[in-house]
């Protein structure tokens, strides 16, 4: 989840969303109200409202405090999340909760993301965040998990079967993206991930502008689907439009066609239980160039095409995605 619009298509379309984000940063700055004849400002500055308190435990690896939400015992199940959004999602939408009931869950929060920070040292990769991701199951003693990915979460769960630190249950890929293409999001995504440059629009940009922003997001990854209500009022948004987070965003679109291309040679070698979901009328993703055709390469994998369903399915497809889960933890499956 991206937020702005995400097109899929079209060289000129790319042209016409960076030109687009070029007048979008002229006309968002605004010149500093000038200071008093004694050096104070002339107006009062509000009063900072406070953090939001995470809600669930933190980890520290290295340099990097990861934000984790835990619930229920069992055999474990991972959540990643995508592009613009966080560990909290699932809270929101309500999974975290129903697996609960049968399953020990962890949704992390991924580099950048909700409450985990994101060091500048490093690029992170989907191999790197996969990479990271293990050593946060190695630190909870997670033993062979089933991990679900939506979005962009899903090259993350994608890297960590591939690179086989560990050993997983099986992989629910929700919404994916698996092969590159031409997308104007990414050549927008790449002009905000630039050091300094990126900073710099992302500190001119107002707070209304940044909610206008979110506003047209949402609605655009929900489409067909209306946004929850619970969504509107439960999704943190000041987190989602912090600077951080919305650096990660650019970031990870930006390398999402690198990380996909990387990874599509080691499908056919999966030898796991897969299940593929997506939503037939997913304005974010194709269902035909990247769904159907990840369950071409993948020998044994499973699809569910949902009609009339979009981006969001952990929403509007939540059962599906619970049976598809279950149906992977059956105990008659290798413990």
């Amino acid at each position: 989840m991206l937020f702005f619009p995400t097109l899929r298509h079209s060289k000129r379309a790319a042209r016409r969303a960076t030109s687009q984000a070029s007048k979008l940063l002229k006309g968002v700055w605004k010149a500093p109200r000038p200071s008093s004849p004694l050096g104070t400002p002339s107006v009062k500055r509000s009063r900072p409202e406070p953090a939001p308190k995470a809600p669930g435990r933190f980890l520290e690896i290295g340099f990097l405090r990861v934000h984790y939400i835990a619930r229920g015992k069992g055999r474990p199940v991972v959540l990643l999340h995508g592009n613009g959004t966080m560990a909290e999602d699932f809270l929101v939408c309500g999974l975290i909760q129903r697996l609960a009931d049968r399953y020990r869950v962890i949704a992390i929060d991924r580099p950048g993301f909700g409450y985990t920070n994101r060091p500048r040292a490093r690029i992170w990769t989907a191999m790197e965040q996969a990479e990271l991701i293990h050593k946060v199951l190695a630190l909870l003693k997670v033993d062979r998990p089933l991990v679900v990915g939506h979005s962009w979460g899903t090259l993350v769960a994608l890297a960590l079967a591939s690179g086989a630190w560990r050993e997983l249950r099986g992989l629910v890929l929700l919404s994916g993206y698996y092969y590159p293409g031409r997308r104007a999001d990414v050549t927008l995504s790449k002009l905000l991930a630039v050091p300094g440059f990126g900073d710099a629009a992302r500190a001119m940009t107002r707070p209304a502008m940044n909610r206008l922003l979110a506003a047209q997001s949402f609605r655009h990854v929900f489409r067909p689907q209306r946004v929850p209500p619970r969504f509107e009022a439960e999704f943190p948004v000041e987190i989602a439009m912090g600077r951080t987070q919305l650096r990660a965003s650019a970031e990870d679109a930006s390398t999402m066609n690198a990380a996909a291309a990387r990874l599509q040679d080691s499908y056919p070698h999966l030898r796991l239980p897969v299940a593929i979901l997506t939503g037939d009328a997913d304005v974010v993703v194709d269902v035909d160039e990247q769904a159907r055709r990840l369950h071409g390469d993948i020998t044994g994998s499973s699809l569910k095409i949902l009609p009339g369903q979009g981006h969001m399915i952990q929403y509007s497809g939540r059962r599906s995605i619970e049976l598809a889960i279950d149906r992977l933890m059956q105990p008659s499956r290798k413990q």
